[in-house]
This record gives C-alpha cells, sequence and structure tokens, in this order.
C-alpha cells in the first residue's frame, strides 16, 4: 500500500520532475470527455442520444422510452417500464414526511443559506430599463446517484433557479435508480420540501438525451445543469446549443490544496480523501513549498484512508489522478494553480492564506484558511457546489441565479430620438451597402 502512494509525491530532486508536472497538466486538460467525439466512449453516448431522440438509423430499441428503458437495465440494473420512470409524488411526500428531524432542520438552513446568497447575486435585480431578464421556462437538473446519493445537489440547482423566478412545476430531476431500484429518500425529500415534485428515477446519458428529445414519457427541458460523471457531460455537451442549453462541462469532482508551512499534513490529507472518495475520476493535488509537509500529507494518506467506508474509491482515485507536487516557492505553487484551474481550491497558508487566494484567477471557487475545508461549500455556504472542472475555470464559473435567465435587449426610441440620430444611423446602413436598413429610417423623416 505505501509504495502505490509513494508514486503520487513529485519533488524537485527527481530526474524526472518536469516531466512528471507535465504529465499532471496533461492528465488534468479537458480531452472532449472521452478523447474526442470519435473515441468509442463518445461514439457510444452520441448512439444514446440518437436512439433516445429517435433517429432511425439503425436503432436497437423500437422508440425513446425503450432506449430510457433499455438503456437504465443495463447500465443501473433497473428494468423499468416508462409509467415507471417518474417517482409518484406520494412517495416523494412520504420521504419527506419520514426523514430525520435534525437532518430536516439541517437542510433548511442550508437552503436559506442558498437562497440569500444567490438572492444577493441575481443580476434580476438590475432595473435598467434597457434590458429585461426573463427566467428559463423548464429546467432539468442531473442528481448523481451511482457513486453515492447527493441530495445536496437538488439544493445547490434547484435553488438558484427558484430565486431567479423558475416555478418549481418547471424544475425537472433526474438522478439514476440506484437506491433499492429508486432514489434515495433524502433527495426525494430536499425535492418535496422545495416544492419540486416532477422527479424521474432516471441517470446517466440516457437521462440527458431524454430531457434533451420531445420523443418520449418525460417532457424536453430548454436547459440542463448539474454535475455528473465522464458519460453525463459528454451527454451534455453533445446536446447542447442545438437542443437545449447547459450550464458547463461539470464533472468529476477535483481539489487543489496550496500549502505552506504553517498548514496541517492532517488536515490536508483528509481534504484530499473528501474529494477522492467521490471514485476513481475524481482527483486531488497538493501543491507545497515545503517537503516536510508534503511527506507529512502522504503519511496521514496511508494512516487515514482505510479509516473510510468508501477507501477502495478513493486510493483509485490518489492513485489514478492525485498528486502531492513540491515546489520551490509559493510563486510556483500559484502559477501551477492557475494553469490546473480546478474545481476547487483551498489556501491553506495561515496568515497569508488571503493575499495568495487574490493571485488565484483561475478557479471555480476559492476556500481561504485552515478552516475552510470544501465541505463547508458542497453544503453550507451559499455559493453553488456545481463548478466547472478539468481546467474549465479558466473560461467557466460556478453555477448561479444567473444561469437561470436569459435577457432580453428593450429599445424604445421617440419621434424626435429618431430624428436626432438619423443621419448617423443612414451613414451607418449605407457604408454597409444595405439601402433598405436606411430607407426605413428615411422614410420616417418624410413626414
Amino acid at each position: 500500500m505505501g509504495d502505490e502512494l509513494d508514486q503520487i509525491l513529485i519533488t524537485p530532486t527527481q530526474s524526472d520532475y518536469h516531466e512528471r508536472i507535465a504529465k499532471l497538466l496533461t492528465k488534468k486538460a479537458p480531452a472532449g470527455r472521452f478523447k474526442g467525439y470519435d473515441s468509442k466512449e463518445s461514439q457510444d453516448v452520441l448512439k444514446i442520444i440518437r436512439e433516445v431522440g429517435e433517429e432511425k438509423e439503425g436503432p436497437e430499441f423500437p422508440n425513446s422510452d425503450a432506449a430510457v428503458a433499455g438503456y437504465t437495465q443495463r447500465f443501473d440494473g433497473v428494468k423499468l417500464e416508462p409509467k415507471q420512470f417518474r417517482v409518484p409524488t406520494k412517495d416523494l411526500k412520504r420521504a419527506h414526511s419520514e426523514i430525520n428531524k435534525d437532518l430536516m432542520a439541517s437542510i433548511r438552513r442550508a437552503i436559506a443559506n442558498v437562497r440569500k446568497y444567490q438572492t444577493e447575486i441575481f443580476i434580476g435585480n438590475n432595473k435598467h430599463g434597457g434590458i429585461r431578464y426573463t427566467p428559463i421556462k423548464r429546467i432539468g437538473i442531473c442528481v448523481p446517484g451511482a457513486a453515492a446519493p447527493l441530495p445536496s445537489t437538488v439544493i445547490m440547482t434547484a435553488v438558484p433557479a427558484l430565486v431567479a423566478g423558475v416555478e418549481p412545476e418547471d424544475i425537472v430531476v433526474v438522478s439514476p435508480p440506484r437506491h433499492r431500484g429508486s432514489i434515495h429518500p433524502v433527495t426525494l425529500a430536499v425535492c418535496y420540501e422545495l416544492g419540486i415534485t416532477e422527479v424521474y428515477r432516471v441517470g446517466g446519458a440516457q437521462a440527458v438525451a431524454a430531457l434533451a428529445s420531445d420523443k418520449g414519457t418525460i417532457p424536453k427541458v430548454d436547459k440542463i445543469v448539474g454535475p455528473g460523471n465522464r458519460w453525463v457531460q459528454t451527454a451534455k455537451k453533445m446536446v447542447s446549443g442545438d437542443y437545449v442549453g447547459i450550464d458547463s462541462i461539470m464533472g468529476p469532482s477535483e481539489v487543489l490544496i496550496i500549502a505552506n508551512e504553517e498548514a496541517n499534513p492532517a488536515w490536508i490529507a483528509a481534504d484530499m480523501l473528501s474529494q477522492a472518495e467521490h471514485g476513481s475520476d475524481s482527483s486531488a493535488i497538493v501543491v507545497t513549498h515545503s517537503e516536510a509537509v508534503g511527506r507529512g500529507v502522504l503519511d496521514n494518506l496511508r494512516s487515514q484512508l482505510w479509516g473510510l467506508s468508501r477507501a477502495a474509491e478513493a486510493k483509485r482515485s490518489l492513485t489514478a489522478l492525485s498528486a502531492i507536487v513540491v515546489v520551490r516557492s509559493i510563486s510556483e505553487a500559484i502559477k501551477l494553480a492557475n494553469e490546473l484551474a480546478c474545481e476547487h481550491l483551498e489556501v491553506q497558508c495561515g496568515d497569508k492564506s488571503r493575499e495568495i487566494a487574490d493571485k488565484i484567477t483561475n478557479a471555480g471557487a476559492i476556500f481561504i484558511g485552515s478552516y475552510t475545508p470544501v465541505a463547508v461549500g458542497d453544503y453550507w455556504a451559499g455559493p453553488s457546489h456545481t463548478l466547472p472542472t478539468e481546467m474549465r475555470a479558466k473560461f467557466s464559473s460556478a453555477l448561479t441565479s444567473n444561469d437561470f435567465v436569459k435577457s432580453i435587449s428593450i429599445i424604445e426610441y421617440s419621434k424626435e430620438q429618431l430624428a436626432a440620430s438619423a443621419e448617423d444611423i443612414i451613414r451607418l446602413a449605407e457604408a454597409e451597402g444595405l439601402d433598405a436598413h436606411a430607407k426605413s429610417v428615411q422614410i420616417r423623416q418624410q413626414d
């Protein structure tokens, strides 16, 4: 076991140090989710989308619902009839009534925190007369449930939508039936608490395809949001733009921790494991200029790993995609962090944490100080935990209430305003050779 974890430590004294850093950057770079659209995995996702969308090119299934049911049985091991896709409202209500009271109290406080934050940042509060913000009509939310049930994802995606003005009846939740052939009861309870009653026990690429299609039992939505594995995110990418909108490519989970000599190695190891337990395609990276801290983290990983209920998943993540990188200076750590542009970025550098965090330009979310683990953001603080991954934080942002509105430009000119601007507008139109444009203004100046 020790030898397997030893390989994740990268230090400047290693002869292949620079090659290993380059390899780490290559590992984390997105590659079309599955190494391009021509890869077998990408083609498998495309086939699912076509089957669910009833594109008749040698279909495996006779119709959309049969495709959704067939792939659900194949990937999740659950046989469903189309009439069983939707979770009955009575099941949502029962889950809500049976939930532990203390847990429900915590859920309600988390909802309040998220609602407050999302309301404060909502762009729709801008009352400029030249633009109108309207909520997107129908939203589909992907809630992971294969590796672990994630009811917190309902809070972190649905509450921003509700703040934006999306009606609860226009929010659709899809999640794989991995809990006794259905969705975990806590997830169902959170849906009911938020007034969401359209919930389907379908996950994976087939759920994304169904949300983007108007062919089957699951009605089409206008935008699909939420985290998920590579299959889900590849499907989102393939349907975006032409069929529906999406938030971004969000998953698998990842964390990068910048640490100096003041950091606590045991705490850093715990934070690495909190990401690694999501599964083998998740990652946890530490960047420090203290080799003593790096080796201390490695020792603590060994001691903490086997106390976890998901130790096997965490071990695969650590050995496949994770690393402890020792650099020569904090400035190098900052440079590497900005290049990796991770989903979660923690800064555990004592009283220098804020100063260092201010130099981070690429991250989904920044967690400042040793008392701000990622779990604070996952469940509680207010910003959504639905964040861009695999270097996409260079151009994408966290999901917010602003992702659930679209803007309409409002233009209204009086006779006098048009007259004052007519000469310039006509001149510009004529410069482009668009005579009719110019005449549409000229004709209004003749009366």
